[in-house]
């Protein structure tokens, strides 16, 4: 079995306000009222973290910007 990229790191950690700043959890609030959640952060070493989120049918995505902004026209991929 192929290891995961992100060895024994949960997609979501316990405590995202450490990765996001407070224009990015003000969408994230405002987006889980609409239904929206945290799929992950990606953590990349070196890089800055990036947020995705998911839409309440799972078919949409979106990044959420350092800007705070909800970016649904990302070229995000996201494995299954």
């Amino acid at each position: 079995m192929a290891q995961k990229k992100r060895g024994d790191q949960p997609p979501v950690p316990q405590r995202p306000e450490q990765y996001l700043n407070s224009a990015q959890l003000r969408t994230l609030h405002q987006m889980e009222n609409f239904g929206w959640e945290l799929k992950f952060i990606r953590r990349p070493l070196f890089q800055e973290p990036v947020a995705v989120m998911v839409d309440p049918s799972g078919k949409i995505c979106g990044v959420l910007e350092e800007s705070g902004e909800l970016n649904r026209d990302s070229d995000i991929v996201i494995r299954d």
